[in-house]
């Protein structure tokens, strides 16, 4: 049963177009209103703040910032702010990254409208609905070795053609310690050389090249 107030609804995306096609497919819907759009993670967290609105809808690629720091910032000073991330990213790691950082549940944009707007409803109503095909990918991370703050970072740098020399001078490492996080890399994302270790990184969402 439909409440007589609307869901109130902030619409985060980096692209124009993109917030206005899913504000318009939103506004067709009497029980939903979206009050606030923004294009930036500051933009995000301001609108929020301006708006209080019921559930923002949140990509994770918006410029200097992701979402996921806005998510972080939202919840850290709105602590039941309902959040559904909306965006292209499929990565186990960017699921499992949003989740943590306090997201309700995870959609992606390939998702049919109908879908979109159930969801909103669901997690307007106080629920957590998750979509098999991101539980499935949940799952998955949960079967792979959790690859370290540290080990990330040498994976960034590996992802930008970076040498074992020039990864310790950047992170202030000893050149001998880089092989042992490179080959700690390898094992736990179960491959023996570099572009293999990028390739599955990117796949997985450990790492973005942007």
């Amino acid at each position: 049963m439909m409440s007589s107030a609307p869901v109130r609804l902030l619409c985060v995306d980096d692209h124009r177009i993109v917030r206005e096609g899913i504000a318009l497919i939103l506004a067709r819907e009497p029980d939903i209103t979206v009050v606030a759009t923004a294009a930036t993670a500051d933009e995000a967290v301001s609108e929020f703040k301006r708006h209080l609105p019921d559930i923002t809808l949140m990509d994770l690629r918006l410029g200097d910032k992701s979402g996921i720091d806005a998510i972080r910032e939202i919840r850290r000073e709105y602590p039941t702010a309902r959040i559904v991330v909306l965006t292209m990213y499929q990565g186990d790691e960017d699921i499992h990254r949003a989740l943590s950082a306090g997201a309700t549940t995870y959609l992606l944009k390939d998702a049919l409208s109908d879908d979109l707007i159930r969801v909103v409803r669901e997690v307007h109503a106080g629920g957590n609905p998750m979509p098999p095909s991101v539980r499935a990918r949940l799952d998955q991370r949960a079967a792979h070795p959790t690859l370290t703050p540290r080990e990330i970072q040498v994976l960034q740098l590996v992802s930008q053609g970076k040498r074992n020399k020039e990864i310790a001078a950047i992170l202030g490492l000893s050149e001998d310690t880089v092989p042992v996080h490179v080959k700690n890399i390898f094992a736990k994302l179960r491959v023996n050389e570099r572009t293999a270790a990028v390739n599955v990184a990117l796949r997985r969402g450990i790492i973005h090249i942007e």
